[in-house]
């Protein structure tokens, strides 16, 4: 079920309606009620796979219980082993398998020594990137008596399935949702309202900048052989907004939704293409998963605090795992990879924590440095984009060929003005309200409300006016 479908728009008013006037009463029946309504939106797309993500949750409930009720190491490692092996074993079958048996008939090709092996056809599971992860977090945690495991099945459930944020995140921690679904809750009305506003900025990034964006990327990767290297720019320029519109608005909406019924969970984008260097980029960046990498991959390889080709080694493993952790192909690896190369030097030379706060805090234009190093990152990240995007790392080395040539001085093929100018006001938008939680959150702005409701009519008059062809989320597919 896609949060820009008109099945949504119907199921997010009546679960509301039930869940806060009907089934309000018993802390244990609205928690119920949420994991029916969660497992009914999962099963939306295909009812087979409820089966994993129940059985996933049952394993690591039952893991979390003989963690709280076991004190012998040796135990309380084969109990988190279990947890690792059976959430790590349906990843690595349902989305690395046929990667692996492909990797490994080419390399024997190579060798001279072809072989044939007989090939599954798997299909991915949504969201299984997704939910894995937040499920590890709770057994990890609570092997490492971070948390305290519940007996709470139905709560711990309704933590591994709540459904705003079970398809695409962000990736929750236990230590921060499993809380909440402990407590009683109390309708909000100013968080619900706030809740609104991040929907309805969350739509606008999804429909009318990332599904706009999507029809010219599409066509001009399709055939960047055939277009000039200004077009090509454009292209690669436009799956940056894609996928940032894409996958922060999913968030926003998730975020949202989650705020309508009482929860509050974490932040996963902070305004990234802002950022003036590629360590505050990943700290604005899908916030949710470079975290979960940071706090069970990196740390425990030993973080920093090593010597300089430890570190450098932790840096190649995390963003490598970080790309492989998007798909299973080859171009998600080499980006992940780009990516540790753009971060070592600032690392090495212990500049990765020098942009801390927001860019130009207290000002309405950045200085020229600052506006330098923003340009400078986001080439930086578009040109990594171009392998997150190319079906083949060939490919994406004759795109990047294409665009340094002569024809890049030419006018581009393709320059779709409204959609610039739709881009521009995005950016105008997130660019003032910075230092917010996103761009329509105006607690403690001087706007009267008369001007507010202009704003949130004018944002839905453009989604309205500019939705196109229905597309799907880009991180479903992972």
């Amino acid at each position: 079920m896609l949060f820009n479908s008109l099945e949504f728009a119907i199921f997010l008013p009546v679960v509301f309606v039930l869940y806060w006037f009907v089934f309000y009463k018993k802390l244990n029946i609205q928690n119920a009620f949420l994991v029916l309504a969660s497992y009914f939106f999962y099963g939306w797309w295909d009812w087979r796979f409820l089966s994993l993500i129940f059985f996933s949750s049952m394993v690591d409930y039952t893991v979390g219980r003989g963690l709280k009720n076991c004190q012998n190491k040796t135990k309380r490692k084969l109990l988190l082993l279990l947890s690792i092996f059976v959430n790590i074993g349906f990843l690595g079958f349902f989305k690395y398998y046929n990667f692996f048996v492909e990797s490994f008939v080419d390399a024997f090709t190579f060798l001279g020594h072809p072989i044939n092996p007989g090939m599954l056809s798997i299909i991915l599971p949504v969201g299984i990137s997704f939910y894995t992860f937040q499920t590890l977090s709770y057994t990890i945690d609570a092997y490492r008596k971070k948390l305290t495991p519940t007996n709470d099945i139905i709560a711990f459930f309704a933590f591994v399935s709540f459904f705003p944020q079970l398809v695409a995140g962000p990736i929750e921690r236990a230590t921060n949702l499993l809380p909440q679904f402990l407590n009683n809750r109390v309708f909000d009305k100013l968080k619900a309202t706030d809740g609104m506003r991040q929907i309805l900025w969350g739509l606008f990034k999804k429909i009318v900048i990332a599904d706009n964006c999507a029809v010219y990327v599409n066509d001009i990767f399709a055939n960047y052989q055939d277009m000039s290297g200004s077009t090509l720019v454009i292209g690669v320029f436009f799956f940056a907004l894609q996928i940032y519109g894409d996958f922060s608005g999913y968030s926003d909406i998730a975020i949202g939704t989650a705020r309508l019924f009482g929860f509050d969970l974490m932040r996963n984008f902070a305004f990234p293409y802002f950022s003036r260097d590629i360590a505050e980029f990943w700290r604005r960046w899908h916030i949710s998963l470079t975290s979960w990498f940071r706090d069970y991959v990196y740390i425990p390889l030993g973080g920093s605090r090593v010597g300089t080709l430890k570190v450098v080694r932790n840096i190649f493993i995390v963003f490598i795992v970080s790309g492989f952790w998007h798909g299973a192909s080859w171009t998600f690896l080499f980006w992940g990879f780009l990516h540790a190369c753009y971060f070592l030097p600032l690392m090495i030379f212990h500049r990765n924590r020098k942009n801390l706060d927001i860019v130009a805090k207290g000002r309405i234009f950045p200085g020229l440095r600052e506006f330098s190093a923003m340009i400078m990152t986001f080439i930086l990240v578009n040109i990594a984009w171009i392998f997150f995007r190319a079906e083949s790392i060939s490919q994406a080395f004759d795109y990047i060929a294409g665009i340094v040539n002569i024809s890049f001085f030419s006018l581009p093929e393709v320059f779709p003005l409204d959609i610039l100018i739709l881009i521009l006001i995005m950016f105008v938008a997130e660019w003032l309200q910075r230092g917010k939680q996103h761009a329509l959150d105006f607690d403690n702005v001087n706007i009267p409300a008369w001007g507010r409701w202009l704003i949130y009519y004018a944002v839905a008059y453009c989604i309205i006016w500019f939705t196109g062809e229905q597309q799907e989320f880009i991180y479903f597919q992972f």
